[in-house]
């Protein structure tokens, strides 16, 4: 029989995403009838309902209603991209799912949605290689010192006492235009498109530094093949060795930057092709719209070496490559002109983890 799922987030870059490709069956293709998207507004609610899924305006802090909605629609399948920083949501869809199980006698999984910046130096992650199936113990050890951390972790254990199947899915930097019927931007680079266009000058950070990156396309099909993989029933690494990290390319900064300021030159959108140093980290983040404490982690850090087996083990084969990102770099200015900017509820929950 096949699966319910429900995909929190689902107005959101990623969840909204997944709607549309699991509609549209490029990776695997997932009735109608069988998505279930959670939102969090009756605007949300009613631009995802266009789509012909069944749409819950659901606030995931209430467990009650969490375990009602999913038991009622007899949830097999979670796929949680609403947050990576408030584990309350993560474990109230847990317990849900438990539940679940317990109701139909059958396995019930749960796919969460990570951050690379959990990986990162600047963020505490010790220095060198790190392999994907060999991550827990370190992130356990340093949970308390980034709230990522702290929520991967929370989900393994908790997901593992309750009989749960997990996965913990972790996106790089993620850039292309998004297929959701809401939020179509991700929250890294239209924020500094955004910001160069209204100042009419491209900012950097000293350094030269580099980070992993993913079109959403590629990103969205990771996920689509763990469910295939889940509903064929194929084994794979999952709970504390289930991390499945989506790093398809090397992004430079100095160099996506040199591109960008062409492209925005080209488009007479800056006023002339010098990049200028930030010139506090308190100025970066008010151009960028993030909290201060965060802008180093978007846009000046860097991952060490992480091998990540796990992803070749569901088939996971990326299109995009680096030469392929810097060609396509004014499909990220089109879609700042289009969209103007993220409609995504992640730089409120920085600022409320951040105290601003």
């Amino acid at each position: 029989m096949a699966p319910n799922i429900l995909i929190t987030g689902a107005a959101g870059y990623i969840g909204g995403s997944l709607v549309t490709d699991f509609l549209a069956g490029t990776t695997i293709r997932i009735e109608k009838d069988r998505i279930n998207a959670a939102v969090r507004s009756e605007e949300q609610a009613k631009a995802v309902s266009r789509q012909g899924v069944n749409v819950l305006q659901l606030d995931l802090t209430n467990e009650k209603a969490v375990v009602d909605s999913l038991l009622t629609h007899k949830i097999n399948i979670v796929i949680h991209t609403a947050s990576s920083i408030d584990p309350t949501l993560a474990l109230n869809l847990v317990t849900a799912l438990a539940k679940q199980k317990q109701a139909s006698g059958e396995q019930t999984y749960f796919i969460h949605t990570s951050g690379l910046s959990a990986f990162y130096s600047l963020t505490g992650w010790p220095a060198g290689e790190t392999k994907d199936t060999a991550v827990f113990k370190v992130e356990k050890r340093l949970a308390d010192s980034f709230p990522i951390r702290k929520t991967d972790t929370a989900v393994i254990e908790y997901a593992e006492a309750q009989g749960v199947t997990s996965f913990v899915v972790i996106p790089p930097l993620v850039y292309g235009q998004g297929s959701g019927e809401w939020n179509k931007l991700s929250v890294v680079l239209p924020p500094l498109v955004k910001a160069s266009i209204s100042r009419k000058q491209v900012y950097k950070f000293p350094g030269d530094s580099k980070v992993s990156g993913v079109h959403i396309t590629d990103l969205i099909a990771l996920y689509g093949r763990l469910v295939d993989k889940i509903i064929r029933k194929e084994t794979l690494p999952s709970g504390k060795e289930g991390y499945y990290f989506a790093l398809a390319h090397d992004i430079v900064w100095r160099e996506t930057l040199d591109r960008l300021v062409a492209a925005l030159n080209a488009r007479g959108l800056i006023k002339d092709s010098h990049i200028e140093d930030w010139p506090s980290d308190g100025f970066a983040a008010e151009a960028l719209g993030v909290p201060k404490g965060f802008v180093q982690a978007f846009w000046n850090a860097g991952d060490d070496k992480i091998t990540h087996e796990n992803t070749s083990k569901v088939g996971w084969q990326p299109e995009w490559n680096n030469d392929l990102f810097l060609k396509n770099i004014d499909d990220e200015i089109a879609a700042v002109l289009e969209h103007d900017k993220a409609k995504s509820s992640l730089m409120d929950s920085l600022f409320k983890h951040a105290g601003g």
